[in-house]
């Protein structure tokens, strides 16, 4: 598998809680402020972003309108939709502001000497627990 950036990514083992990991590979040259996507992992892929020195990593789906957040502009910690504008925050998921009132999804992700480990199993910011992506879509 590639990413956005022709890296290339692998499935590690599974965490010891059982989650599936994948090696990303380097990130050492996403820069603050920076970010990538990788379509092919889980559902609706996955979008990396480098906010104040660290990874942080979301499902690339906005939940108000189904349109890829990758194609979206970071500014700070904030991930804005490319199609209406919604924002959320990269470090937890939580959304910013309208159109969307849903939170997105992110990803557990550590940088090792062997490359960047994002954990595939989804997290919402209000309860910390699995969460269902892609559940429905909300114009309003």
């Amino acid at each position: 598998m590639s990413d956005a950036a022709g890296g290339q990514t692998e499935t590690a083992a599974a965490s010891a809680d059982g989650a599936a990991c994948v090696n990303l590979g380097d990130l050492g040259d996403l820069r603050d402020g920076q970010m990538t996507s990788f379509p092919e992992l889980g559902t609706h892929g996955v979008v990396v972003c480098r906010v104040d020195g660290q990874l942080r990593a979301l499902v690339d789906k906005c939940s108000h309108a189904d349109t890829p957040l990758s194609s979206g502009r970071l500014r700070g910690p904030v991930l804005v939709c490319p199609l209406h504008g919604a924002g959320f925050d990269v470090r937890d998921g939580s959304v910013q502001g309208p159109p969307a009132w849903e939170d997105v999804a992110t990803h557990a992700i550590s940088e090792t000497a062997d490359g960047a480990m994002v954990d595939l199993t989804p997290r919402l910011a209000d309860d910390g627990g699995a969460a269902e992506v892609g559940a429905r879509l909300r114009t309003r």
